[in-house]
């Protein structure tokens, strides 16, 4: 089932879940004779139809391979979301659930046609990353419009480090927590996906160390995926929107991110990276 320490997430999201979900949402019945949050283990075991001595191995971290019917029982009972269901097949399986696979959708043309248009705009900002959210590369504008990433200490030229801990971050995101907790969720889905990969280990340690937002979000579990989305943030005294998009190149750990127009209709008219943002 993976490593040694996705068993151990698996058990910490597997209690999590289970604490949170409602014995009334299941037709259970409840009230102050529970001794504990949520459903029993035994109550999971038989609503999903395991043998509760499996089912407590799992929240054990035992290792012991659960097949994807007992995955996709277990997320059906605790009432998982799309992108929890994800994690908890990466987590198990070290893969996502076989219907979790690239669509081919011509709506997703105008933003195909937005980025090709973005890439070549003088206002708009481009960094790359890696997987773990190390930056790679970034145009004057990205270090406009974020920071100068150059000044970062070796090491710590890290998006979500910087979003965490940076004062200048909570400044320029209009919605800092709502973002930040975004990156948080999908750099925990990312690390569920590379359990060998010890610069995750690393930097959740030190992360843990530095924030206390992190802490609150790292144990609650939340995960998310990467999705085009909208960021707000304050450039030059006024807030303005960009769609993110996100191109993940191949053969490689690295993501270009790009900012696009909203309605990725047409290039925005923003000052040039010669001019100040500030």
């Amino acid at each position: 089932m993976g490593t040694r320490r996705n068993r151990q997430e698996l058990a910490q999201f597997l209690r999590r879940c289970r604490e949170r979900t409602s014995p009334a949402d299941l037709g259970l019945p409840g009230g102050s004779r529970r001794r504990t949050p949520g459903l029993r283990r035994e109550e999971i075991a038989v609503l999903a139809g395991l043998s509760p001595t499996w089912y407590t191995y799992l929240e054990q971290g035992r290792d012991i391979r659960p097949s994807t019917e007992v995955l996709a029982s277990l997320a059906r009972v605790l009432r998982l979301s799309n992108d929890e269901r994800t994690y908890l097949y990466l987590l198990a399986t070290g893969n996502p659930p076989s219907d979790e696979r690239p669509r081919s959708d011509t709506s997703d043309d105008a933003v195909v046609r937005a980025v090709v248009d973005g890439m070549a705009h003088p206002g708009l900002p481009v960094y790359a990353a890696d997987i773990h959210g190390d930056l790679v590369a970034w145009n004057d504008v990205a270090a406009k419009w974020y920071t100068d990433f150059d000044a970062l200490p070796e090491g710590r030229r890290n998006m979500l480090w910087w979003m965490l801990t940076a004062p200048e971050a909570r400044e320029r995101f209009v919605n800092w927590e709502e973002d930040t907790r975004d990156v948080v969720g999908r750099f925990r889905r990312a690390a569920a996906a590379r359990a060998w990969d010890a610069r995750f280990e690393e930097l959740v340690g030190v992360m843990r160390d530095a924030s206390t937002e992190f802490c609150e979000w790292w144990s609650s579990h939340y995960v998310s995926k990467q999705r085009t989305r909208l960021r707000e943030l304050w450039i030059d005294g006024e807030p303005r929107v960009v769609q993110l998009a996100v191109l993940n190149l191949a053969d490689s750990t690295r993501s270009v991110v790009l900012h696009l127009p909203p309605d990725t209709g047409s290039a925005p008219d923003w000052p040039s990276c010669g001019e100040d943002l500030r």
